[in-house]
């Protein structure tokens, strides 16, 4: 009974953002504004008269989409190495534990957006694969004397669950082409795709996933409420919504080393290994730019998601956002 009303209400607040009238996602819009019937946007003037921010640069909104897409661009072939080393190789530990939180099953489709090299989708289709064979060698080890479960697991249905799947979606072609080269270079041939496509417009249909993840890509958006509403659209109703970002630092004396590691280090390390400071020095300024743990989080509910949670890793460096 609780599990209808929750699908309910979640299907109530799908349809209150495709027919605004006054809901809480009009608080982010200016006021004056008039919003159109599947976007909470302000829609009064142009995206050329309306500004937003370009790390600590302020720059028309219409301008932000190609700026951060050049800065992938320029960043493509040495992002992953960039990744190892300015994080000294965590970022793969808060990928891993992202990967434990989310403890998919086999049949389970994931959509990876700002997936870009495909980090989060490889380790995806690793643990259901890891999954896939436990349940085999839990089956051998039983064979002899079957449970109902097994009996229940072996009987012919049409219900069976499809085949895992990852899409990993990304506005960034150079990014993508990076993925599919890696992916090619691990042997991964199947249960995986790449898509073209804008986080804010997502090229799917409703109700389509299990699971959506974005990790590090969100504080990239020019609107992070209509990335949310279409996150919510593509999932299946009790899907996940699961999002890795940079965070507010609380303790105050790593906040100043974290300040120092970031302006003065970061953008070494991009342009003696990645041959360009700009772009990493946005990088860092976006973080800056990026609501704290709290007010993400009353973003996402304002939305229309339940059960959000967050977590705090690495002295709240990083944090880790939950819900259904």
């Amino acid at each position: 009974m609780a599990a209808s009303v929750r699908l309910l209400v979640r299907r109530l607040a799908r349809l209150s953002h495709k027919n605004i009238t006054s809901s809480a996602a009009t608080v982010s819009c200016r006021p004056g504004c008039c919003l159109g019937p599947s976007s909470s946007r302000c829609i009064s003037d142009t995206a050329e008269d309306r500004s937003t921010h370009f790390g600590f640069e302020k720059v028309p909104e219409a301008e932000k989409a190609k700026r951060v897409y050049k800065v992938f661009e320029n960043v493509a072939q040495k992002y992953d190495v960039m990744n190892d080393a300015m994080s000294l190789g965590v970022h793969r530990l808060w990928k891993d534990m992202l990967l434990h939180v989310m403890h998919p099953q086999p049949g389970a489709r994931l959509l990876d957006v700002a997936g870009g090299t495909g980090d989060i989708s490889f380790r995806f289709l690793d643990y259901i694969l890891y999954q896939q064979e436990r349940r085999k060698r839990r089956a051998a080890a039983s064979s002899q004397t079957p449970s109902w479960q097994d009996i229940s697991d072996k009987y012919p249905t049409e219900d069976r669950p499809q085949e895992s799947r990852a899409v990993v979606c990304d506005i960034n072609k150079e990014m993508l082409k990076v993925g599919k080269q890696r992916a090619d270079s691990m042997g991964i041939t199947s249960g995986l795709s790449w898509v073209v496509g804008d986080a804010e417009e997502l090229p799917f249909d409703d109700d389509q996933f299990d699971i959506y993840t974005i990790a590090f890509g969100i504080r990239n958006v020019t609107h992070i409420d209509q990335t949310l509403q279409e996150a919510l659209r593509v999932l299946k109703p009790g899907g996940r919504f699961m999002c890795l970002e940079f965070s507010k630092v609380t303790n105050p004396v790593l906040a100043k080393l974290y300040d120092v590691y970031s302006f003065q280090v970061i953008p070494v390390l991009g342009e003696v290994i990645a041959g360009d400071w700009k772009s990493y020095q946005y990088l860092v300024e976006s973080i800056r730019k990026f609501p704290d743990q709290e007010e993400f989080k009353g973003m996402i509910e304002d939305t229309g998601f339940f059960c959000v949670q967050y977590f705090n890793f690495t002295g709240s460096i990083l944090h880790q956002v939950f819900l259904q």
